[in-house]
This record gives structure tokens, sequence and C-alpha cells, in this order.
């Protein structure tokens, strides 16, 4: 299958980097190479660093981005960012979070809940697989996952059931944990969405660490950038959009001293300045990819260091 992947809020992304032509750019989510291609395009003596854990996704980016001597593609986390910049600054970081569109539409990786195949949902093919989440985690293990990361109202019946199917035989398929969802929800609770949604978004989190990746990739995404540089971030689900929003908002804040002291004592003054405050995409792109209606543009620029 074809690593098609329709990028999000694709020219407010763009533009809101201020590509400059000698700049250091980098793409922490390449993916199928849409964003890393339009930034290439717009340097001269700049480079641009394209990341990506999905070995599909590096295969590709080498097909399509060959051509451009001035891009660097790294199989790695985005977490990892100062590492794989060996103590360079970049004018601008992107970081388009969530699955892309080839995943979930290749039936063998396991995370569409419209196509029945082997649980996995793996980014990086390697690693604990969603079927490992749901054979081997315990009822509560699997309750906390499910709610937190899923924010599942029947997070508990749908762990209890779980864990009674699996001991008369492994869950292994996408359909055979659908089944498992449905029986533990009542039917007016699956009229206005698919019943397996936040459960999928729950596990596919869980095994690809993409919270706990976010919160560590966060700091050290804005620690990569030059001052001046700018961080543009796309979200796709409140708990991520949730914590892009805070933390830009903790490098933008200043004083934090209590509202009653006639001066500030503590000295805080802002590292970064708001640029794009969850900017939605536009009614004629949701007509075109309806998988866009809950992504968000995040965007900050470093004014100082710490």
């Amino acid at each position: 299958m074809e690593f098609t992947h329709i990028p999000v809020l694709f020219h407010e992304t763009l533009d809101s980097l201020q590509i400059r032509p000698d700049g250091l750019y980098v793409d922490c989510t390449a993916g199928g190479g849409g964003h890393s291609k339009a930034i290439a395009e717009r340097l001269t003596t700049g480079r641009l660093i394209a990341i990506d854990r999905d070995p599909d996704a590096i295969a590709i980016l080498h097909e399509r981005l060959g051509n451009f001597p001035q891009v660097q593609i790294v199989q790695n986390t985005y977490d990892n960012i100062r590492s794989v910049l060996n103590g360079e600054r970049a004018d601008g970081i992107l970081a388009d979070l969530g699955v892309s569109s080839y995943q979930l539409d290749t039936a063998q990786r396991g995370f569409s809940f419209h196509k029945d195949a082997p649980l996995d949902m793996r980014m990086s093919k390697v690693g604990l697989s969603a079927a490992d989440v749901v054979n081997t985690y315990s009822e509560p293990e699997l309750h906390r996952v499910i709610k937190e990361y899923g924010e599942e109202r029947y997070a508990g019946a749908i762990a209890r059931n779980i864990v009674r199917v699996r001991q008369k035989k492994p869950i292994k398929t996408t359909f055979e944990l659908i089944d498992v969802i449905k029986m533990s929800m009542p039917q007016k609770a699956m009229r206005d969405t698919h019943p397996a949604r936040r459960t999928f978004q729950a596990i596919r989190i869980e095994v690809n660490g993409e919270l706990t990746g976010l919160d560590r990739a966060l700091d050290e995404m804005f620690e990569a950038l030059k001052v001046g540089g700018i961080l543009s971030i796309i979200t796709f689900h409140s708990l991520e959009d949730r914590m892009v929003k805070q933390r830009f908002q903790s490098f933008a804040q200043g004083c934090t001293c209590p509202k009653d002291f006639p001066v500030c004592v503590c000295g805080k003054t802002p590292r970064a300045e708001i640029l794009i405050k969850g900017k939605a995409p536009s009614k004629e792109e949701l007509e075109q990819n309806p998988r866009a209606h809950s992504a968000r543009l995040r965007s900050v620029r470093k004014i100082k260091e710490d």
C-alpha cells in the first residue's frame, strides 16, 4: 500500500514556521513527507532534519526526499530531538501528532476499528503491542488506560469483560476486541460514534507511549530552538492538546508573584510568545478531509533562554 497522508492545516502550519531559506528546520513526525517536502522546497542553503519512528515512513521518505541534498532522514522519536540535533539549535520545529492516514488505512497495522486485523498498533513496529496490553494487563491497569487515555465512560465494564473473555482464549484481533467493547456498553451509547473509538485511542496511546513521550518532547523541542525560533504542533485529541496548550502557556508566563505583591520579587520573565492559540481547520478543509475535524494548530516563538 502506498504511504499516503493528507497533511492537516497544511498551509497554516508552513506559514506558522516563517521559513527562512538558510534556516535549520526539524519535522519531528515526517510520515509521508508532505510537510517535509514543502519545507525543503523553500530552503536554499538551509537544512531540514526529517524524523519518524515508523520504518515504513523512513523507507518512503528516502524515496520522496532523496533528491533533496539539504534533507537528513533519521529514524527516531521526537523526544530525542536534542540528541538528533547534536548540539545545534533549530530555527523551526514541527510536530504533527497522532496516527497517520497510512497507519489507519493499512489493515495489518491494527490501528483501525473499521478493519479486522491482528491487534498491533505499534508505530515503530517493535516492542509492546496492543495484543500484549489487552491480554496481559490486569483489570485495574486496563481500567486506568481506557479511562485516562480514552476518557471512556464505560472503562470499568470494558476492562472487566476483556479479562473475562481472555480467560477462555486470547483476544487477538481488532474485531474480537470490538465485540468485547460492544458487550460492555448500552445500546444508546453506540449511536453517535463508533463504540471502539475511545478504547482504541487509549490502547494506541499506551502502546506507543504517546503522552509520556510528548511530555518529555515539549521541553526538549523548546530547548532545541534558537532564540527567535518557532515551535508549531498539530494535535488531534483533547489530552495532547491540553498538554501542548498548558506547556506553551508556561513557556510564555512571566511573573508568578502573588497579585497583592507591590513589586515583582521572583524575577521571572516570559521565555516565549504565543503566536497561534489553537487554530482549527477551515470548513473547506473539513469537507475534503473529515479526519481533520479535531485537529488544532498551536505555535510559539522562543524569545529568550532560561
